[in-house]
Order: structure tokens, then sequence, then C-alpha cells
């Protein structure tokens, strides 16, 4: 990782620490800032994803999954987007089955990373499982949106915290010896 991606990674997640604080000091408010922020996420993530594939991968063997994967995140961004005026309830259900869905593919990576013999998978294991343990408590307290919002911002700290972490992880840089 260079010295740019490593402070971008240390920024991002004291940004994301910074919104959960304040999404906890307004908590009546925040559920049209959760709803832009994974929406505005999945829409630049998927944006990001088509420019890279009518740039570089249209020409890449494999690259139509570029296309297919910035489509995909662009509808779920434009989607979650559009929930501002369904009740609470089934937005929060929403927000539960993806941090549900994230925290196991988490848990499967860790697993991999595990059985090809790394000694780094515990952090992603364990950011899985917390991810997995939010979405259960999201779905307990589905009736009360503002303990829910409380719950998402503490996921939203504890991925923050995950970042900072792994902006100031060594990583191992591989030489080319001819």
């Amino acid at each position: 990782m260079t010295k740019f991606q490593r402070l971008s990674r240390i920024l991002f997640g004291l940004m994301m620490i910074l919104i959960a604080g304040f999404m906890v000091k307004y908590a009546n408010e925040s559920y049209i800032a959760i709803l832009a922020l994974i929406g505005g996420g999945f829409l630049v993530s998927g944006v990001g994803k088509l420019f890279y594939y009518f740039t570089m991968a249209k020409f890449m063997v494999g690259g139509r999954r570029a296309l297919y994967n910035g489509m995909v995140r662009m509808d779920f961004g434009i989607l979650t987007m559009s929930l501002i005026d369904v009740p609470g309830m089934y937005v929060l259900l929403y927000l539960a089955m993806l941090h549900a869905f994230s925290g196991v593919i988490e848990i499967l990576r860790a697993r991999e990373t595990r059985k090809n013999g790394s000694k780094h998978f515990k952090l992603k294991l364990s950011h899985g499982i917390i991810d997995v343990l939010l979405a259960l408590c999201c779905i307990i307290f589905l009736r009360y949106t503002k303990l829910a919002v409380f719950i998402y911002c503490i996921g939203l700290v504890y991925s923050g915290i995950m970042y900072v972490i792994s902006g100031f992880r060594r990583t191992a840089m591989l030489q080319y010896i001819p």
C-alpha cells in the first residue's frame, strides 16, 4: 500500500467515526442520512466501476464483470436513495439484510484466507461476526427506529476503526528479482 493509500484509508476511517458521532447526536434526523450514506456509497461505487469498464475493462478478458458489477451497485444506490418515503421499519430491515450479507461475505473471506495459510484472517473474521451481530440486533430492535440508528452508528464506528487499523497495518511488498 502506498503512503497516499494509507493516508486515505486513515482519513476515511476517521470521517466514518465523525459521521457516526453526528448521527448519534441527531438521532431523530439521521434516518435520511443513513439512506443517503448507503445509497451514495453504492452510487459512487457503481459509477466508478462503470468508468473503469468503459476506460479499461472492456478491452480485458472477463471485463464484463465490471460492467455488471457497476450496474448492480448503481441500481442498489438508486433503490436505497428512493426509500425515503417508505416506513422506517422496512428500511431498517433492508439495512439489516445488507449488514448480514456483508458480514457473511467477510466471514467467508476470512475462512478462505485462513485456508490459504495466512495469519491475517482474524481481523476479517471479527469484522464479519460483528456485522452479523449488528444485523441481528437491528432485526431484534426493529420497532425502535432510534435504537436501530444507534446500532447502525456502532457498526459505522467499528468499520471506521477497522479502516484506521488497516491503514496502519504493514503490508508485504513483493519484489521482482530477474
